[in-house]
């Protein structure tokens, strides 16, 4: 039981974040705030902290080869399977049923089940898994629906049609433009994203052989410890109840995609992975994790729906919490 209560807090402090913001005590845009804070010093300082804190083997990568694949894979089955939907239905989907939450999430709660030494194999999970939710979700989802960066689907005239409109460039001129305009969109996508740049720096020393000195993972700890409640604080304040009959519908598609990836990878995490008990426990887990805040910045960026993505996060964290808890007790009972 008391391995519970620290996943059962995160969800109390996105309660909390709701209420405050319901009573008025935070501004309905407040969540910008602490977004910023979050993606750009919060999570960095926390990747760092577990670095610099937990020896990195580097056999490892393959945990984080992994979690490339388990928030590629998803993208790109939804893309194709959503051909005739509406491309607002298409994006949500794409950004919302991909992608896990390792660091704000998964970090304290495999902690809480595993010991402090399961944060490591989450770590290097995330590292394939944050190539994704930093950057390359997103990155895709604009580049395979046409939506250009910077305005959201209704600002570029969107209607039911499956993409935007596009024509393909056919002067030479014209599609070396075109490429380069899309490597200079992935570029920005990816070493924008100060957590994925932190990751790259973090291998990199790994790779090299550097270790970090303890009072350096010191320095970071602050900030380590103010990763869950910052992210779960956040998805509270801008959260907010469907409105309708087809935010509800949204909801139910994204968990009805995720649900069955989530379980799949999992499995495949315990029964397949060249590894122990304890780093095949923490990564199924990974697995099994909610959505990623990214995620929300996106939706937010694209739809300008963030508060219906807050909802998915708040409604996944809950469903990963139940799928988390019956994993651990059927591998501690020997089921698995």
């Amino acid at each position: 039981m008391l391995t519970l209560l620290q996943p059962i807090a995160l969800l109390g402090i996105i309660v909390v974040g709701y209420l405050f913001k319901r009573a008025g005590l935070f501004g309905q845009r407040d969540y910008r705030i602490i977004q910023v804070v979050l993606f750009d010093l919060v999570l960095p300082g926390a990747i760092i902290h577990s670095f610099a804190k937990n020896p990195h083997d580097l056999s490892l990568l393959w945990l984080s080869a992994y979690g490339f694949v388990v928030a590629l894979v998803p993208v790109v089955v939804i893309y194709l399977a959503t051909s005739r939907r509406p491309i607002a239905s298409r994006a949500f989907l794409m950004l919302n049923a991909s992608g896990l939450n390792i660091g704000c999430f998964c970090f304290p709660v495999v902690q809480a089940f595993l010991g402090s030494g399961a944060v490591v194999p989450a770590a290097m999970f995330d590292i394939g898994n944050c190539i994704m939710v930093a950057a390359g979700t997103n990155v895709m989802t604009q580049t395979l629906l046409h939506i250009r960066p910077g305005r959201t689907l209704a600002e570029q005239g969107a209607g039911g049609a499956p993409t935007l409109p596009y024509e393909k460039p056919t002067d030479p001129d014209a599609k070396r433009l075109a490429r380069r305009a899309l490597r200079r969109t992935v570029l920005k996508g990816f070493f924008g994203s100060v957590p994925f740049d932190v990751y790259v720096v973090m291998i990199a020393l790994t790779a090299t052989g550097v270790t970090l000195p303890v009072w350096f993972a010191d320095l970071f700890a602050p900030l380590a410890n103010a990763n869950a409640f910052v992210a779960m604080l956040m998805v509270g304040m801008l959260m907010d109840v469907p409105s309708g009959r087809r935010d509800v519908l949204a909801v139910l598609r994204v968990i009805a995609w995720r649900l069955p990836f989530g379980i799949l990878f999992a499995l495949a995490a315990w029964f397949l992975l060249p590894f122990g008990p304890m780093v095949r426990e923490a990564t199924m887990m990974c697995c099994l994790a909610p959505i990623a805040v990214f995620s929300t910045l996106f939706t937010d960026e694209v739809l300008g729906n963030a508060k219906l993505a807050g909802f998915s996060l708040a409604v996944t964290a809950a469903l990963s919490i139940l799928l988390m808890t019956g994993a651990h007790m059927l591998i501690a009972a020997g089921a698995l």
